[in-house]
């Protein structure tokens, strides 16, 4: 049993939708081409574990094997990502931690389809199909990770990569080894976040862009989301007192961060601009520490 982790808020949750054309045409793509494969490689943002799994993927999936691969894990809290293993394992699908980037952990993703395929593999071998090649789409939210995997894996050709969401715009068939293919997809969203909390967590990691939020807003509501769970992180971070957070907004905390980086304008007002571009990039590259914002039960 997983859930995200609720955390008392001060402020409102910040109201994100963001839905392309681009995605509806993406569905589509997926519900032809499913057919084709063997299994499903879904990759999931290790720091937001429930909000980076998108709800529509399941029925558009119909059901094949499925893997789960925790990306970014060397982002998020090492014994957070274990607890969620488990949980993965106990609900009966396999699952590994990786950085798609530098490849780590990835020497166990093939030998993961393999065991998740065992039989059907056992079936084939049966009827003589022995070295049959094992295809596998490969499927996630914006910026999760799909074209790092692929670049990492293949030996020909190489996935588009960028760190914003939206750059895979067309299936795409690549070779990772003899015998083993990898469908890479558009990242897909979901046209409504029914909890604003997921909208807000897909906008900390950068799965939304943030052309379309408020990022000031964003980094008050994150600041607040960080205080509960991580207050060592904040405090040594930014050079709070521990005394300093208890029952502060976050506004008040992004004005101090920004006060003590120095980001001063004319008249000596704070640039709470910068101060947000500051705290959203420094939680989006691990310069804040290790950090899981949805914690697994148990």
């Amino acid at each position: 049993m997983m859930k995200r982790e609720q955390q008392p808020r001060e402020s409102e949750a910040v109201s994100i939708q963001w839905f392309p054309g681009h995605m509806t045409r993406t569905k589509r793509q997926m519900e032809k081409c499913i057919r084709l494969v063997d299994a499903v490689a879904e990759i999931v943002d290790a720091r937001v574990p429930v909000s980076s799994r998108n709800p529509v993927l399941h029925k558009l999936t119909q059901g094949k094997p499925r893997v789960i691969l925790m990306n970014k894990s060397d982002m998020a809290d090492p014994e957070e990502t274990k607890r969620w293993l488990q949980c993965y394992r106990a609900q009966g699908t396999p699952a590994i931690a990786v950085d798609c980037r530098s490849g780590r952990g990835l020497n166990g993703f093939i030998p993961l389809v393999r065991e998740v395929l065992r039989d059907r593999i056992a079936a084939w071998e049966q009827k003589g199909m022995v070295g049959r090649t094992i295809r596998v789409m490969v499927v996630g939210i914006p910026n999760v990770g799909k074209s790092s995997l692929i670049n990492k894996l293949c030996r020909g050709g190489k996935a588009d990569v960028a760190d914003r969401p939206g750059v895979t715009r067309e299936n795409r068939w690549f070779t990772i080894g003899k015998g083993f293919e990898l469908l890479d997809t558009p990242g897909v969203l979901w046209p409504k976040f029914e909890d604003p909390i997921v909208g807000e967590h897909l906008a900390f990691t950068g799965a939304v862009k943030d052309e379309v939020v408020d990022t000031e807003r964003l980094a008050c509501r994150l600041l607040e989301a960080l205080v509960p769970l991580y207050p060592q992180a904040v405090c040594e971070r930014y050079r709070l007192e521990p005394s300093f957070l208890a029952e502060k907004r976050g506004d008040e905390l992004l004005e101090a961060i920004g006060k003590n980086r120095g980001m001063l304008m004319a008249g000596g007002v704070i640039n709470t601009e910068r101060a947000a571009a500051a705290v959203l990039d420094e939680f989006r590259s691990a310069r804040l520490g290790r950090i899981t914002l949805e914690k697994a039960e148990g």
